[in-house]
C-alpha cells in the first residue's frame, strides 16, 4: 500500500469489517494501534491528543474501530470477539502498512482493555492506557486489574484525578499519570499529548 499523511482502510476480521484510520509520519521509528471505548468513537479527544504526541514522536498512528461501531451499533461485543477483531486488525496493518515496525497497542476505556488483554498475542512492545477501568463506578469488587497487570511490556496509564472507575497503582513497569478531570479525559489535552510523546521517545530509544 501507498504510504499518504492519512488514509482510511476498511478491514476483515472474524466478526465483520473493521476500519481503522491511519495517520502517518516521515520515516516512522514505531506504531501506534489505539482503539476506542465501549461506546464511543476515534475522535474522542483523549485519542485525538494521545494521537498527536504519538505523531510528534515520529510514530505512525492507527485509530482502531471495532466492527460492532462500523456495523452503527453502540453496545460492545463480547471480550472474546474484541479480542480477535483487534488482533486481525493488528496483523493487516503491520503487514500493509506498518512493516515490521515496533508495535505499541492502546486505547481508552474498554479499548485500553483489549490492548491490555492482547499485547501479548500481538508482540506489542508497550501498552498505552487512557482512563483504564479498573472497576464499574462504585463496585471496586470488580475488579479489572488483572488485566492491567498481566502486561509484561512498558505501560503507561493516564488517569482523571476523579474518575469513577478508579485508579490503578504503579508497577515495576507501569507509569502513572494523572491529570485534572473524571473518565472523559477531555481536560489538559496539550499535557496528555506531551506525556504520550515523552513515553514513547523512552520506551522507544532503547529500539532504534
Amino acid at each position: 500500500m501507498t504510504r499518504a499523511a492519512a488514509d482510511i482502510l476498511e478491514i476483515a476480521t472474524p466478526h465483520g469489517p473493521a476500519r481503522a484510520h491511519l495517520h502517518a509520519v516521515g520515516a516512522p521509528r514505531a506504531a501506534v494501534v489505539l482503539g476506542h471505548g465501549a461506546g464511543g468513537g476515534v475522535g474522542a479527544p483523549d485519542l485525538v491528543a494521545a494521537s498527536r504526541g504519538a505523531r510528534a514522536a515520529g510514530v505512525d498512528v492507527a485509530l482502531v474501530e471495532q466492527p460492532y461501531r462500523v456495523a452503527g451499533r453502540r453496545a460492545p461485543a463480547p471480550a472474546h470477539q474484541l479480542d480477535s477483531a483487534w488482533l486481525a486488525v493488528a496483523d493487516r496493518l503491520m503487514q500493509e502498512w506498518f512493516h515490521d515496525l515496533p508495535l505499541v497497542f492502546g486505547g481508552r476505556s474498554s479499548g485500553a482493555r483489549v490492548a491490555c488483554r492482547t499485547s501479548a498475542d500481538g508482540e506489542a512492545v508497550g501498552v498505552l492506557c487512557l482512563a483504564f477501568p479498573v472497576h464499574p463506578p462504585g463496585r471496586p469488587e470488580k475488579t479489572r486489574m488483572p488485566e492491567l497487570d498481566g502486561v509484561t511490556v512498558p505501560t503507561l496509564v493516564v488517569q482523571g484525578e476523579s474518575d469513577p472507575f478508579g485508579m490503578p497503582g504503579a508497577a515495576p513497569h507501569r507509569e502513572i499519570m494523572v491529570l485534572p478531570g473524571d473518565h472523559s479525559l477531555k481536560r489538559e489535552a496539550t499535557t496528555l499529548s506531551r506525556t504520550v510523546e515523552d513515553w514513547l521517545g523512552r520506551i522507544l530509544r532503547p529500539l532504534d
